[in-house]
């Protein structure tokens, strides 16, 4: 029997940088489970949010955490059993995903949640800490990169096309302002492995991203 450990891929990244979107796909290419650990913040700060507790509020948000059941399922995201899927995608949960994430009591309520995801045969893991923090032993390190205003275009073309209303200046500050409370906060900041490899996607598509994480898979099991 193999004693070798579950691979892992772990790709981090800002936000709106592509991640998600080519961690499932790669997830599925592979056969891989997946596990979008920005979504388990997004899902605290709306549980916190319809339960009237503050984003400030680290005890109570740490307490609140170790009693959510988490479920990632076909493309749904479950809490409790409940479809939050959209619900956790909108702009005011996002910004507060970002706050709530500043906590390090929070953060170490959801560190075995996080790694209850490496399973048999292997686990695609995206957010701003997989390799750094979560998954350090990652055969696959990845950090997924474009510039704020590629990014601030591509997720204004989400919200137009999810027909949400979006003012494209107000997300590009909104980016800017969260990426800098990423990288500058005390606990797991925001910043790239010393062992994982930089992906700039700012003039790539989707599939050239897919392929570019596969071949450094590839180059990782034959190192």
């Amino acid at each position: 029997m193999s004693t070798a450990p579950i691979p892992v891929i772990a790709i981090d990244g800002p936000s709106a940088s592509g991640k998600g979107t080519i961690a499932q796909i790669v997830a599925s290419k592979l056969g891989y489970h997946y596990l979008d650990s920005g979504a388990i913040y997004r899902i605290t700060a709306l549980a916190a949010k319809n339960l009237g507790v503050s984003w400030q509020d680290e005890t109570a948000l740490a307490a609140l955490a170790e009693k959510m059941n988490i479920r990632f399922e076909q493309g749904q995201i479950l809490l409790n059993g409940e479809i939050i899927t959209e619900a956790v995608r909108t702009e005011e949960i996002s910004r507060g995903a970002s706050e709530v994430a500043v906590h390090p009591q929070l953060r170490t309520a959801l560190l075995g949640l996080q790694k209850s995801f490496r399973q048999v045969p292997g686990l695609v893991a995206d957010g701003r800490d997989m390799a750094t923090v979560i998954f350090p032993d990652a055969q696959t390190k990845i950090f997924l990169t474009a510039s704020a205003e590629i990014r601030a275009e591509r997720r204004y073309k989400q919200l137009i096309e999810k027909g949400i209303h979006a003012n494209l200046a107000d997300i590009l500050q909104d980016l800017q302002t969260r990426d800098a409370r990423d990288q500058q906060r005390s606990v797991a900041p925001l910043q790239q492995s010393k062992n994982a490899t930089l992906l700039e996607t700012s003039a790539l598509s989707i599939e050239q991203a897919v392929q570019a994480v596969l071949d450094c898979r590839q180059q990782s099991i034959n190192a």
